[in-house]
């Protein structure tokens, strides 16, 4: 992800925190817990749980990076019907059930109500509204649905920015449509869709109103439609349509919320998949809603290796889509070099407001997204993936190993290290992006250029596992690889290990100096399974991990409770995460540790119930003792890809399954 939390390089967190203290008019990001959102990528509608769309900066229609409409608010008879339920229908699908107590006859039983059904499709949505009455007397009613048009960047919104309004908004002759255009976007409103009465629409200062006069025969019920409609010339990426084809897990999870998570999981990455308009037949999935509707290397790429025992449709799109972007030449300021794997794409630069940080359409800021791409493709082979298929992306896989050797290596220590070079781009650029990912024990920020512990794991494994493709696909270089794995796993040993009371345990990074960052993180868990530690020290880890210090109950903690920048709502100083979480929970399986895996594991399915099974980005790393349901964390993305994939990961490394040998 691209997060817009940054501090300067050798700050503190509580002097930077005090630095940046906001004034109480300063713009802030927008909160997400507790809205309701539809979406069908690349559209997603956010709302209050009554549907109404205005009161929360983040609400409003949105196609790719604009929103559309910024406030959407329906009437009956002038007055707002009173919200009783909100029924989740799908993630495209939302019922908002209110009752008409105004029209209504006296007495206990509301006997009129308005059932609202949001249904969002990949370029726009579709808002029903349904009056029924249990009445003997026929009712004569004016609905409508008052929205304020928008234009606003999908980065002015997250940095709680006002947005910018739409030029002229234009009614059709005969009055039923309205339509307006902004950079590209043409959006039209048709209050006369098809299974709906006729209505009109009109502009009421900045607003549009779309209004029918509604007649209900006693007993009966009445149904309006207004569909909006969105197309984008500039768009970098379309929606997919047709279901998600998983295979029936098996063994079933032996677990209820399990098997919900799983069920909420496989319709939310349904609705996140996306295409490029380039590569309109190679699927993957769209890291989150609702910043993230686009093609990230690294969450796509992880999302796409946990759901490959269900599917492997979506990861050999993926592959060919970041094939197809790969790194081709050496150019500072978009961080392209030849063989690397893009970090996220665009349809135009993307400026984050007030952070200094300013990213091209085409970025490849990313120390980690190139190995994992050549971890992904082994597995893909490993589960099946055609031997055709597989050949076709050898010559890809060979520039990205290079890539770990002649680029990701930029000091020839034998280690793959990032720092940005442009001063506009990511200071840090592994999963932990936020500015103070990587800090001291004492809570002071490490010095770039940063060496992951977690990048050494996924470069070792690439090597590996690139080098058994070379030989089985009869291509020269294998030994070659090995040797530079056995290299590297020699230098980690050397140069990572540190030692607190508790015992030793790897650094989280070594920074410019080379000097090991002795926080104790979560980053841990990315090295099991990959075969750079002796069992030993994977024993060493596995103990760590499960330590209450990291393990809060509900998952794995980003950074130990023991650290000084510790805190349980900070981004990635002590929150969890869910994929970090299963990423460790899944290591833990492969390097034999069933009990400690399963005890994580336990923590995501205590969270689970409190989030409806739809596991959100991260959420707070509170003690399980201490809350009896995790915290939220307000401005956490839902529903994102890698959460909601990591239900197949944790499922996958409880029930034994595993990639069968080839």
């Amino acid at each position: 992800m691209t997060d817009t939390t940054t501090r300067p390089h050798g700050a503190s967190p509580a002097d930077a925190s005090a630095a940046a203290a906001p004034t109480s008019d300063a713009p802030l990001q927008p909160f997400l817990a507790g809205q309701a959102v539809a979406l069908r990528a690349p559209a997603q509608a956010w709302s209050a749980d009554d549907g109404a769309m205005g009161a929360s900066p983040v609400h409003g229609v949105y196609l790719g990076d604009v929103r559309l409409v910024r406030s959407l608010v329906a009437t009956v008879d002038g007055r707002s019907p009173e919200h009783v339920a909100t029924v989740p229908v799908d993630a495209s699908t939302i019922r908002f059930e209110s009752l008409l107590r105004a029209v209504d006859d006296e007495g206990a039983d509301p006997g009129v109500r308005l059932s609202q059904v949001r249904t969002v499709s990949s370029d726009g949505l579709v808002e029903r509204l349904t009056v029924a009455s249990r009445l003997d007397r026929e009712l004569r009613l004016e609905v409508a649905v008052a929205l304020v048009p928008d234009a606003s960047a999908l980065e002015i919104v997250k940095a709680g920015l006002p947005g910018e309004r739409p030029g002229d908004v234009t009614v059709s002759g005969d009055g039923t449509r309205a339509s307006w255009s902004s950079d590209g976007v043409a959006v039209t409103v048709d209050a006369a869709t098809e299974g709906s009465t006729g209505g009109a629409v009109h502009l009421d200062g900045t607003r549009l109103v779309a209004t029918w006069t509604v007649v209900v025969p006693p007993r009966s019920r009445t149904t309006v439609a207004l569909a909006l409609a969105a197309a984008d010339d500039t768009a970098v990426v379309a929606g997919v349509a047709g279901p998600l084809a998983w295979a029936a897990p098996e063994p079933a999870p032996r677990d209820d919320r399990l098997a919900r998570w799983l069920e909420r999981a496989h319709d939310d990455l349904a609705a996140l998949r996306l295409t490029t308009t380039g590569s309109p037949d190679d699927v993957f999935y769209a890291a989150g809603a609702p910043w993230f509707f686009t093609l990230f290397g690294r969450d796509s790429i992880w999302a796409a290796r946990f759901t490959l025992p269900l599917d492997l449709t979506v990861a050999a799109g993926t592959l060919r889509v970041l094939a197809r972007l790969q790194g081709t030449t050496s150019v500072p300021d978009t961080a392209e070099q030849p063989g690397k794997v893009m970090h996220e794409l665009r349809q135009r630069t993307l400026t984050i407001p007030g952070e200094g940080v300013s990213l091209p359409p085409l970025y490849y800021g990313t120390v980690d997204a190139t190995p994992l791409w050549v971890c992904l493709l082994h597995d893909a082979w490993r589960w099946g993936l055609p031997d055709d298929e597989v050949e076709a992306l050898l010559p890809a896989m060979q520039a990205a190993l290079a890539w770990m050797r002649d680029h990701g290596d930029s000091d020839g220590d034998g280690l793959l290290e990032y720092v940005d070079e442009t001063g506009h781009g990511l200071a840090n650029q592994g999963w932990k992006d936020s500015g103070d990912s990587v800090q001291w024990r004492d809570g002071t920020l490490a010095e770039g250029p940063i060496a992951l512990c977690e990048v050494q794991a996924y470069a070792y494994e690439a090597a590996v596992h690139g080098a058994e493709l070379l030989d089985r696909f009869g291509r020269e270089g294998g030994d070659a690889w090995r040797s530079w794995a056995t290299r590297l796993r020699e230098r980690f040993r050397a140069s990572f290990w540190v030692a607190d009371p508790a015992g030793h345990y790897p650094a989280i990074a070594l920074d410019a100096a080379k000097r090991p960052v002795d926080t104790v993180t979560s980053n841990l868990g990315h090295l099991l399974g990959t075969g750079l530690l002796d069992p030993h020290e994977e024993a060493l880890v596995a103990s760590r991990l499960v330590s209450p210090e990291l393990a809060a109950g509900f998952g794995l903690r980003t950074m130990s409770s023991d650290s000084s920048g510790f805190w349980p709502l900070s981004y990635h100083g002590g929150s969890v995460w869910t994929h970090d979480t299963a990423i460790a929970v899944s290591g833990l399986a492969r390097a034999g540790f069933a009990a400690e895996a399963q005890e994580l594991a336990d923590g995501l399915l205590a969270a689970a119930p409190a989030f409806d099974h739809r596991m959100p980005e991260l959420h707070s790393g509170d003690a399980r003792a201490d809350v009896p349901a995790p915290v939220p964390y307000p401005a956490s993305c839902r529903p994102q890809a890698w959460s909601a994939a990591a239900a197949v990961a944790v499922w996958a490394a409880t029930h034994g399954v595993a990639a069968p040998e080839r």
